[in-house]
């Protein structure tokens, strides 16, 4: 196995302090890994001394590593050859997909989009099963983060307790002004979203006066019938809208792509 030196700058990758991610990068590459401050001043390898390329990440967690000519030293041969490496969905899962800014009453409003988002996003349109592996927190934060990417002007997470019934809340300003309230239902697949739950949202979507429109996003399925209801009904395509988890799948592939 080759090995290669390469050097983590830790600050602009602020998940680098994560063993597994560590682990699991070493054992795959055979990587020499420096993240100390001295080391990155240096740009020496702390385990062989020798000189390696650095790393300086793009916009997601696709990690490249490029030497411009082989170099040798302890016996160690540090390879010229660009490598990958993709991490797995449980990795990515671990890192944070959205960055948290200033606390209003409503929740956090969300900064921005983290990398992992893309990354998580990408996996799933390839592999849509893998919506099942995603907890119901990290969807709260996955819809608050394709909100965000699709260009809402201010995005809010709310507490996970004492929500209100709203786990999102997404504002477009200016012209035709918009404020969306999400519900999010991160169920297995065959448990299906009830009727009464959808109506539930449309009593808080009445509450919230600012409120333009109501979207309850689920990663399985609606119950049959209920775009039928007599109470949902005419509401629908509006003020309220049905996310299932095929659109959903759907939603965050087309956009991670267009990123």
């Amino acid at each position: 196995m080759k090995t290669v030196c390469v050097l983590l700058m830790a600050s602009r990758l602020a998940w680098t302090n994560r063993g597994d991610l560590f682990r699991e990068l070493v054992a795959e590459y055979n990587l020499h890994v420096g993240i100390d401050g001295a080391l990155i001043e240096r740009n020496l390898c702390r385990i062989c001394d020798d000189k390696f390329p650095t790393l300086y990440p793009p916009e997601s967690l696709t990690f490249m590593a490029i030497s411009e000519s082989p170099i040798s030293g302890a016996g160690i041969s540090h390879s010229a050859d660009a490598f990958l490496w993709k991490p797995s969905l449980p990795s990515l899962l671990l890192q944070v997909v959205v960055t948290l800014g200033e606390k209003t009453d409503e929740g956090h409003i969300i900064e921005a989009v983290a990398p992992a988002w893309f990354e998580i996003a990408k996996l799933v349109a390839s592999d849509p099963s893998a919506i099942y592996q995603i907890g119901y927190q990290k969807w709260e934060d996955m819809i608050a983060a394709w909100y965000k990417a699709y260009g809402f002007d201010e995005v809010t997470l709310t507490p996970r307790s004492g929500d209100l019934g709203r786990d999102v809340i997404a504002v477009k300003k200016g012209v035709l002004s918009v404020r969306i309230i999400d519900q999010v239902k991160a169920y297995a697949p065959g448990h299906l979203v009830p009727a009464n739950d959808v109506r539930a949202l449309v009593g808080v979507l009445m509450s919230d006066r600012n409120a333009t429109k109501g979207v309850v996003t689920t990663t399985s399925d609606f119950a049959p019938m209920i775009a039928e209801d007599p109470l949902l009904k005419p509401h629908m395509p509006f003020r309220l809208e049905l996310v299932n988890g095929k659109e959903l799948v759907t939603r965050i592939g087309k956009l991670a792509q267009k990123t």
